[in-house]
């Protein structure tokens, strides 16, 4: 009796699975809701959070400023001025309007 030379069916079935799963991971590892394009993915937007985060601090602090030399106890009449000029469109008697 010659013997065959050809792998054992268990042999291919085992290799096929092992390969199948092989090929899963690594499909999870790159695309899955982990994986690394997810991962760039979440770093991009952590960085525009980031810069809108840094223009919104300065809009924050731009905004206190006015407020505070608005207040009671700091009035600064050039601000009180332009404001009551572009809010409420008021003008001295002095002044003329040219449309």
């Amino acid at each position: 009796m010659s013997r065959s030379n050809r792998p054992g069916l268990g042999a291919v079935a085992f290799f096929s699975v092992a390969f199948m799963l092989g090929v899963y991971f690594t499909f999870a590892a790159v695309q899955g809701d982990y994986g690394l394009f997810r991962r760039v993915e979440i770093s991009a937007e952590r960085d525009a959070l980031s810069r809108d985060l840094a223009t919104l601090n300065v809009d924050i602090e731009r905004m206190e400023n006015l407020t505070r030399r608005l207040s009671d106890t700091y009035l600064d009449l050039d601000l009180l001025d332009q404001q009551a000029r572009t809010v409420l469109g008021m003008i001295r008697a002095d002044e003329i309007v040219i449309r």
